[in-house]
């Protein structure tokens, strides 16, 4: 049973549809509660108030904060300034980044002197080779930071952590593919991102719930152009209107839609798959193979079907296949940690 005294570590990790939340010992890293909620009328202040509520003896609260830019490479404890230089990331990561320090903000107003460590999903990808973090467009502007930063990082940290104990491939040509309502995938060498599919921003790659995935620019200046389209309309169109609800017209929830007898709910389906598929092979060309192929996050754990339509799709690359369910939690948890002690 854990000391009901003990030191605790909060977790917020604020996605662009849930919000997961873990507590765990300070000292120990012991879970002592790991729960999502499903944020459908987008209330992620009334969601973190709640938990603040049921929180004792906090140490302090770690977050999940989306996008780093390029000065962030580190888990960091939170200031004032450094909140604002996350402020100023927004336009990079619009789903999710507003989220990320709504949740801080929020912590601030109710423990103003509580430490809180800023986690990013960039991080991790900063390991990967500089050829594959640039753009072909002018030099000056990738010094500006215009540059592929990847994302989902703390997943593909935790299941690089954990890999060896599902393979001893582990260190060798291993790709994951965190497969939820946002969605990428990463090559990985010696358990270190090689390689990934998201890139500037969290719409680049593949087609995820609401967002398009990789489409080609001259689409969005033809809507703009020709079409008349405001920009903040086609900030909505492929953010929000995109992905699987586009396509499919129904929902944005692969579960609404896999066996759904609608052929544009069919037609999600293939897309997605074919987007995953394309990926892999992009992917294996730039690790020359694959020894190892993991799925995680939501779709990916919990959708067989389209899981097996990609391995099918994929099993001349002939790879080790495993599902690992992912706990950027504990990442998140164990990085707090270590900044405060």
């Amino acid at each position: 049973m854990a000391d009901p005294v003990a030191k605790r570590l909060l977790v917020l990790n604020a996605g662009s549809s849930t919000l997961k939340y873990a507590f765990y010992v300070a000292d120990t890293l012991a879970c002592l509660k790991r729960e999502k909620l499903d944020i459908t009328d987008g209330d992620y202040l009334g969601a973190i108030e709640t938990i603040l509520g049921n929180a004792e003896n906090l140490a302090a609260v770690g977050h999940r904060v989306v996008h780093g830019g390029e000065e962030f490479h580190d888990p960091v404890l939170v200031t004032q300034d450094i909140y604002h230089k996350l402020e100023a990331l927004i336009p990079l990561a619009p789903l999710h980044q507003p989220h990320n320090l709504k949740a801080i903000d929020t912590v601030i107003q109710a423990y103003p002197d509580l430490p809180q460590i800023a986690c990013f999903d960039t991080a991790f990808h900063r390991s990967q080779p500089r050829v594959n973090q640039l753009y072909a467009l002018p030099s000056d502007l990738s010094e500006q930071g215009i540059i592929r930063y990847g994302f989902h990082g703390l997943s593909y940290e935790y299941i690089a952590s954990i890999l060896p104990e599902h393979s001893d491939k582990a260190d060798g040509k291993v790709i994951v593919l965190h497969l939820g309502s946002g969605a990428s995938a990463c090559a990985m060498l010696n358990r270190q991102s090689v390689s990934s599919t998201m890139g500037f921003t969290a719409l680049e790659g593949l087609m995820m719930s609401t967002r398009c995935g990789t489409i080609d620019p001259g689409v969005i200046l033809y809507l703009q152009q020709e079409k008349g389209m405001p920009l903040a309309d086609i900030e909505a169109l492929l953010y929000k209107q995109s992905g699987l609800l586009g396509v499919s017209g129904i929902s944005a929830d692969s579960r609404d839609l896999v066996g759904h007898a609608d052929p544009k709910a069919q037609m999600a389906i293939d897309l997605f798959c074919h987007y995953a598929v394309r990926a892999i092979g992009q992917l294996a060309a730039e690790l020359q193979g694959l020894d190892v192929l993991v799925f995680t996050a939501g779709i990916g754990e919990n959708q067989p079907e389209i899981r097996d339509r990609i391995t099918q799709a994929v099993s001349w690359l002939n790879p080790e296949i495993h599902v690992i369910p992912t706990n950027e939690e504990y990442i998140i948890a164990a990085h707090s940690k270590a900044v405060i002690e």
